[in-house]
């Protein structure tokens, strides 16, 4: 018989009391009392951002857990999401309606990156559990922001860079291998995520009547509306995300430095160039807040690029906009790994006694939790209070990387970067850099 829900909104709360006071731990650790008591009963969804990847993730939610709300700037992408659970999903249109239910056990975020950081925050604050779509943040201080967050408040929290969780564990191997020291011990990573758009000038108008275009801008500077810059189109302004480097980049990335060894620090030296269609200047004039935006009313993401990445422990990843792969190789092998397949003659040569090793070391890697899915992973660890397979602390070593790959490129010159001071080392610009003059009254206050 399942539990009565106040009594299971009791326990996840205590649970993330008694994380939240632990000595730097920032989750409950799962016990076996802990898995049967909240085993059975399901989790109630308020989806955020229903559009694209949005509503993507957010049914993925509604389909191990009861949906009861979702919200969305668009009022004809959050009528269509709802549609789908009938009368049992009532929409909003301003987020902080949504956090103020105290009915909603976990939310999902699927909304353009600018927003990411400052509703996953609030969401903490207001007792949530929070699935985030990735490129977690959209600046290197907003990472520091909401690992703080996570800490103090011991909530679950899952970062969706699904490649750890799904494709036939593949990409789990590929870390398998590079950390055993069976391709050597000196590693070099390629990940290649391809290229960005890089259209324009495109003309301004009146926003549309279901879009709240202001809000939807949020703590970007104030533009005219622009159809071109909403959508999957907000991905090529650096105003809202970091282009191809910080979209695709970050899902190989991940996994590279994972593999490598790095996910404690990120990369300590970043360095690179990039094709940007309307120059730096003009977008570093934009990110240092002396102008709204960039002109002319373009993309403005780097087109091309080509970034190379170390380690404190001397292994090297290149981040460019080759093909959509990840390579691995040292001096003893190589191998490639996509979202289709895992090859290369250390994956030839295993035999089935390797075989049986690789698939222990795998569960291992995965921390012998459940394997069906990242979503599934997540709604285990909020009943369980483990800490999730794709955390804060990891993913933001793995988006940091890329946010460093864009200044390199805009600055133009290699950077070094103190992981224990969490700063570029001797680069007041940089370090100015790694935060954004934000539009009130929507700029994140935590």
């Amino acid at each position: 018989m399942s539990q009565p829900r106040s009594s299971r909104r009791a326990f996840l709360k205590k649970s993330a009391s008694l994380a939240a006071a632990g000595a730097g731990a920032p989750y409950f650790f799962s016990s076996a009392q802990a898995r049967a008591q909240a085993a059975n009963d399901k989790l109630t969804v308020g989806a955020i951002g229903c559009g694209g990847r949005g509503s993507g993730v957010g049914h993925q939610a509604g389909a191990l857990g009861n949906m009861v709300a979702c919200c969305d700037v668009d009022s004809q992408r959050a009528a269509k999401f709802a549609n789908r659970y009938e009368n049992r999903c009532r929409i909003y249109g301003d987020y902080r309606k949504l956090l103020a239910r105290d009915d909603i056990d976990v939310v999902t975020i699927g909304t353009p990156d600018h927003w990411h950081t400052k509703i996953a925050i609030e969401a903490m604050l207001a007792g949530k559990d929070v699935y985030c779509e990735k490129p977690l943040t959209l600046t290197i201080g907003e990472s520091k922001q909401i690992c703080r967050v996570t800490e103090q408040t011991g909530r679950v929290f899952q970062v969706g860079t699904q490649q750890r969780s799904e494709y036939k564990e593949m990409f789990l191997k590929a870390v398998v291998l590079a950390r055993s020291g069976r391709l050597g011990k000196k590693l070099h990573a390629l990940s290649s995520v391809g290229g960005a758009q890089s259209d324009g000038p495109f003309p301004t108008a009146d926003p549309p009547e279901n879009l709240d275009w202001d809000m939807w801008l949020g703590q970007a500077p104030k533009v005219a509306y622009c159809e071109k810059r909403v959508h999957y189109q907000f991905r090529w302004w650096f105003e809202y995300s970091g282009g191809q480097v910080t979209d695709w980049g970050v899902h190989h990335t991940d996994i590279a430095v994972w593999a490598l060894g790095g996910e404690a620090t990120g990369p300590v030296e970043i360095q690179g160039k990039g094709e940007l269609p309307l120059g730096a200047e003009g977008v570093l004039a934009m990110l240092r807040g002396e102008k709204p935006c960039v002109e002319p009313n373009s993309y403005n993401v780097a087109k091309g690029f080509d970034c190379d990445m170390t380690l404190p422990n001397g292994n090297t990843i290149r981040l460019f906009s080759g093909s959509n792969e990840l390579i691995i190789e040292g001096e003893l092998g190589k191998i490639r790994v996509n979202r289709r397949d895992l090859t290369g003659k250390p994956i030839e040569d295993l035999s089935d006694a390797d075989k049986e090793w690789l698939d222990e070391e795998v569960r291992k890697l995965y921390r012998d939790m459940p394997m069906q899915g990242h979503m599934a992973n997540f709604f285990h660890c909020v009943k369980t209070r483990e800490k999730p397979i794709s955390d804060v602390w990891t993913h933001t070593k793995s988006v940091n990387a890329c946010h460093m790959a864009n200044l390199a490129m805009l600055l133009g010159r290699k950077l070094r970067w103190d992981p224990e001071q969490y700063q570029f080392v001797d680069d007041a610009e940089a370090n100015l850099l790694m935060r954004r003059k934000q539009r009130e009254p929507y700029g994140i206050k935590a």
